[in-house]
């Protein structure tokens, strides 16, 4: 990881939420030049800050990918662009589908475009299993986010960024997830919220989804999905 991020400046999107902490937290140890954590989350850049000792290398960058200027400027002399932001939760955009289109398809294409405008080397989409067959809005606007960044190969001219995506299934313990919600289910003493008792999930521990994303950003060429191989599946029953 160290040879890997050797000099390099790294922007990380949505970078209070689970997997966007985590990789900065990690990043931090490396011998990288620059990080910028993008967040819309003020409370969460202040937390994560609590949380980062070593702080001469990072920089906490309030904005929103929405915002196509902010993203120019966020991405500006930036090598390597860690795409985690995103509306996630599935009932959620189902409420609001303009505000998932909004960030998950519109604030993507704005980091595409402002990465191809400041000749960003590697530029690495985190999606999500629900792309697959998707009958929520979640699924779809993640899906056309994939093909968005996907495409950024195609159409980005003479420019030498390369853009992949890699698929995850769901973090264990991550912020907003099921295992979270269960266990305060159960401390409440409140019935269990399973849909189905044939519902499976795939499952990988936070540290496993830094792992994967290092090696994703090691072996891209451009237009990969990787989709890792040691996601645990269960049945929620």
């Amino acid at each position: 990881m160290k040879n890997l991020f050797f000099n390099k400046k790294i922007l990380i999107t949505g970078a209070t939420g689970s997997i966007g902490s985590e990789i900065t937290k990690r990043l931090i140890s490396t011998n990288c030049k620059v990080i910028r954590a993008l967040s819309n989350d003020e409370n969460g850049l202040y937390e994560l800050s609590k949380e980062i000792t070593n702080t001469k290398k990072i920089r906490f960058i309030h904005g929103d990918i929405t915002d196509l200027e902010r993203c120019i400027v966020a991405t500006e002399d930036i090598d390597i662009v860690i795409h985690a932001a995103a509306l996630k939760h599935v009932p959620l955009c189902e409420y609001n589908p303009f505000e998932a289109n909004k960030t998950n398809v519109i604030g993507t294409q704005n980091l595409v475009m402002a990465s191809l405008k400041n000749d960003v080397k590697k530029f690495l989409h985190i999606s999500t299993d629900k792309v697959v067959d998707p009958i929520s809005c979640m699924g779809a606007t993640k899906l056309l986010a994939e093909r968005i960044v996907i495409n950024g190969n195609l159409i980005k001219g003479s420019k030498k960024t390369i853009f992949s995506c890699a698929r995850f299934g769901n973090i264990i313990g991550s912020r907003g997830s099921v295992l979270p919600l269960f266990l305060e289910q159960i401390e409440k003493n409140r019935a269990l919220t399973v849909t189905h008792k044939d519902m499976t999930r795939y499952f990988i521990s936070i540290k496993e989804a830094t792992d994967v994303l290092k090696n994703c950003i090691n072996q891209m060429k451009g237009g990969e999905i990787f989709i890792p191989n040691n996601l645990k599946i269960f049945k929620i029953i």
